[in-house]
């Protein structure tokens, strides 16, 4: 009794579906008077001989509402490179490094690189390079171009690498996956020859993996750190800009001009150098000549007959 109970239920519920399909928002006024009602009672439970309940069918999705309808989908991360370039013109350049580097240090960062050119009279200059926490990148940016002298030059790029990353993640999975399938079949090798081309497949593997683990580690390191490079100018150093030249035939024309130029004075200089030497080859080669031409001459020249004496 409960299966056929459970049976009608079921074909209801069925008949329901079937007829709502059919007829839609435009069906006929009898089809929307059948299908709620066996939907009641495919929603309901059958009563069975004892007053017991049977479970019902599980409920269908409603018409015109998509299945993924509620599903959350996980939005992954955005993985970025900052890099900047900032000009700043100090007073003292020593002062303004260290003060720098104090603000760098306070935010998480750290100087990754350093170099200092001395000159007379406030003509000194320097070049920091920073590694800066993302989160804290605007907020030392900001605070080295006011904080210590007058901001000449920024430059800024961001490059988002989330695809490449995830491409070196993936590659990554499948070279691992694929090593340990080569050494599951290294087990199973019988001939030396299997062994040996296992191996050499095992060898191409790892250098795959290794060079992606470079690159995995390379992006992680440009993603994790942004990287600031701080140029700080004395009051009487000079700013190199780069010079505007003009497009077209006046271009062409004042490049090649610059390069005739140039080549004069390689040529010059190369002929400068040379010709001292060039002084000293010839005068050790034509030296030796003469005096053998010399020589040839002294013997090819016929005596003088003797004078005739007067009788």
């Amino acid at each position: 009794m409960r299966t056929f109970q459970y049976g009608v239920a079921l074909s209801a519920a069925c008949a329901a579906l079937l007829l709502t399909g059919c007829a839609g928002d435009a069906g006929t006024m009898s089809d929307r008077q059948i299908a709620p009602a066996a939907a009641d009672e495919a929603r309901g439970e059958a009563a069975g001989p004892t007053g017991t309940s049977v479970p019902t069918p599980r409920k269908q999705p409603q018409q015109g509402r998509s299945v993924t309808a509620g599903v959350e989908v996980a939005r992954q991360e955005r993985q970025v490179i900052y890099v900047a370039r900032l000009s700043v013109r100090v007073k003292e350049v020593a002062a303004a490094a260290q003060r720098a580097k104090q603000l760098v240090t306070t935010a998480g960062g750290h100087l990754a690189k350093e170099e200092s050119r001395s000159g007379n009279r406030g003509g000194g200059s320097a070049t920091l390079e920073f590694k800066v926490p993302p989160a804290r990148y605007p907020e030392v940016l900001a605070g080295l171009g006011r904080d210590l002298g007058e901001q000449i030059s920024l430059t800024q790029n961001t490059e988002d690498v989330t695809l490449r990353v995830a491409d070196v993640e993936s590659r990554l999975a499948s070279a691992r996956q694929s090593l340990e399938s080569l050494r599951a079949l290294m087990k199973k090798a019988d001939t030396i020859g299997e062994v040996l081309q296992v191996e050499r497949e095992i060898s191409a593997r790892e250098a795959d993996l290794e060079s992606l683990q470079a690159q995995q580690k390379e992006l992680s390191a440009q993603v994790g750190m942004a990287t600031l490079t701080l140029e700080l100018l004395g009051p009487r150093a000079v700013v190199k800009t780069p010079s505007a030249e003009p497009p077209g035939f006046l271009g062409g024309l004042a490049a090649g001009w610059a390069s005739l130029v140039m080549f004069g004075k390689v040529a010059l200089t190369v002929l400068g150098a040379v010709l001292p030497w060039l002084a000293v080859i010839v005068a050790l080669v034509a030296l030796p000549v003469l005096a053998v031409r010399r020589r040839v001459r002294r013997r090819a020249t016929p005596p003088a007959p003797p004078a005739p004496q007067a009788s």
